[in-house]
């Protein structure tokens, strides 16, 4: 099966598993309250339904169109646009006969359940696999930058050691590139100074000009030998895969990034190499190095486990009880809720360009790893659960958030709005939720078109 398909597949199963249980979250105390339901569905059903089954007063199905999902509640104007029903006289098992109170309850149930999900979710996850990660202080010689442009954009150097940001002291390494993204001013040790910095407001914008350069950051690594190309000037100089180079001409190196400052002060000249082999075996061996500043080897991919083998970093796991994973499933929800507040809050602010990044359901697919990943489908479920609940929360008419905005008015306020007014809210909705619809979706097209 192609990756495409695989990613699709995911997809489909995660967002129908989270409408499901947001439209429960609506479903179950709807009939607690004793409020009709009259329509169960996932996906819309635009003039025709794939399957639907009448069961009690519930019409249960499976619509078409796969933009969501809905329960309609008898006695509430929603996107059905019910208006004949809506002109006569209420019923006690409608929706706008019921105390506000409940009504409130009603409609708060769905983002509940998405949050609370996500939550149970990362218990779950923390309870069985644990957490595994690279403590930022283990990185005692800093960073290294990979793309150099962007590292010169935010103002990071290979050998920086990345602090703090905005304040908050960076503990895990994994947990710098949000940092970066969401903050707005970081502390580095630069050569045993301190400084702190301003990160651009753009700085967003500049990493998605070039999404597969993102990952900007990562571990300085030493210089191993993956392999000695054919074409390589030294295919027959005595290099062998797994080398470990740890001199250049007499002069020690640790890391590979330190290597390239020093091949180009001999390009096109004949040095040695001092490589350690297995059992610790200095070896050297003549080489000549390329016009380019190159050895002619490709560079040997380590894993996190091998640089800890090197003593280059720590990679730690922590493994939970049951009752310890509670409170770090907690803790990784609130965090994934307001990492994306913060996300947002650069969104809906023009000079950062956050904008060109916002995507539809491409985007969202493209979460999912290309092989199957149980660990990595339930923790991008999650967080797409809460990315549903602080959505449905925002307070736009057609939105969980609108009508329960709209409740609230009529609580303190004692009046409750016209049926007319909210007939206009609903539409005026739906169209800001056709323009956002177009707008992340275009944004997905023109990504697979232009980029």
């Amino acid at each position: 099966m192609s990756p495409v398909a695989i990613q699709i597949i995911q997809f489909f199963i995660s967002l129908s598993l989270l409408i499901v249980l947001h439209e429960l979250g609506h479903f179950i105390p709807a009939k607690i309250f004793k409020t009709r339901v009259e329509k169960f569905y996932l996906f819309f059903d635009v003039k025709f339904s794939l399957f639907k089954k009448k069961i009690g007063e519930t019409v249960y199905g499976i619509g078409w169109l796969p933009l969501g999902g809905y329960v309609k509640i008898a006695g509430m104007i929603d996107e059905s646009m019910d208006t004949e029903a809506m002109a006569e006289e209420p019923k006690p098992w409608e929706f706008r006969s019921k105390p506000a109170w409940q009504r409130l309850i009603i409609m708060l149930g769905g983002v509940t359940v998405n949050f609370v999900l996500a939550v149970l979710i990362y218990i779950a996850l923390a309870y069985a696999y644990g957490k595994q990660f690279i403590p930022m202080d283990s990185l005692t010689d800093g960073v290294n930058v990979v793309e150099k442009e962007i590292g010169d954009k935010v103002g990071i150097q290979t050998g920086d050691k990345i602090l703090a940001v905005d304040g908050n002291k960076i503990e895990e390494f994994r947990s710098v590139f949000m940092e970066l993204v969401n903050g707005n001013t970081m502390t580095i040790e630069r050569d045993g100074r301190t400084i702190e910095q301003e990160i651009p407001v753009d700085f967003i914008a500049t990493l998605l000009e070039d999404e597969e350069r993102m990952r900007f950051l990562s571990p300085r690594i030493p210089f191993v030998i993956g392999a000695v190309s054919d074409d390589s000037p030294n295919k027959d100089s005595g290099l062998l895969p797994k080398d470990h180079i740890v001199q250049i001409a007499g002069q020690k190196i640790k890391y590979f990034d330190e290597a390239k400052l020093i091949l180009e002060r001999y390009k096109g000249q004949k040095i040695k190499l001092t490589v350690a082999r297995d059992e610790g075996v200095m070896t050297q061996i003549p080489v000549s190095i390329t016009d380019s500043a190159t050895v002619g080897v490709a560079l040997g991919g380590m894993s996190y486990e091998d640089l800890e083998a090197k003593g280059i970093l720590k990679l730690e796991t922590k493994k939970y009880s049951f009752v310890e994973s509670i409170p770090a499933g907690i803790d990784e929800g609130v965090n994934t809720l307001v990492n994306y507040v913060k996300q947002l809050k650069k969104i809906f602010n023009p000079e950062t360009g956050a904008y060109k990044g916002v995507g539809g359901f491409a985007a969202i697919g493209q979460l999912f790893p290309e092989t199957w990943d149980w660990p990595t489908f339930w923790s991008r479920t999650a967080f797409i659960s809460i990315i549903l609940a602080f959505m449905n929360i925002l307070p736009i008419p057609a939105l969980d958030g609108g009508h329960v905005t709209f409740l609230l008015y009529e609580m303190i306020t004692g009046r409750k709005p016209s049926d007319k007014f909210l007939e206009y809210a609903q539409m005026t909705g739906f169209f800001i939720l056709i323009a956002l619809l177009l707008f992340a979706n275009g944004n997905d097209v023109y990504k697979w078109l232009f980029k």
